[in-house]
């Protein structure tokens, strides 16, 4: 059992690369001497180490790793900030199609209802 760290880098062009290592030294330097020039932080040197979470088991790590991979931008730096009250205020999708959905959803269960009360005033009446 070792230790196991997600990371996140701050590249050069202001997007951020979230990674795991069990040697957050080592791959560091990995990245910084852009040792692999197919990785996605070669050309985005040079980088800043800005936020890590370290955890016992490689399963919980991986699990964290790939959920913040889906994050959006602001609820990355949220994290990096360590806002951490921020974070389900920023997890709410905010698209129009999610809104209209949504939207959509109310108007089907008020006719619903409305559907219902006549159905059951003719029934009781």
């Amino acid at each position: 059992m070792g230790e196991y760290i997600v990371y996140i880098l701050r590249c050069s062009d202001g997007s951020f690369y979230t990674g795991i290592t069990n040697d957050l030294e080592r791959r560091f330097c990995e990245h910084h001497e852009g040792q692999d020039p197919t990785c996605y932080t070669f050309k985005r040197r040079p980088l800043q180490l800005v936020y890590i979470a370290s955890f016992q088991e490689v399963t919980d790590a991986i699990l964290w790793e790939k959920k913040v991979k889906r994050w959006s931008r602001k609820k990355k730096e949220a994290l990096i900030s360590r806002e951490y009250e921020k974070l389900p205020e920023l997890a709410k999708c905010k698209n129009i199609t999610e809104y209209l959905k949504n939207k959509i959803l109310r108007n089907q269960r008020y006719i619903l209802r409305n559907h219902i009360s006549v159905i059951l005033s003719s029934v009781e009446g």
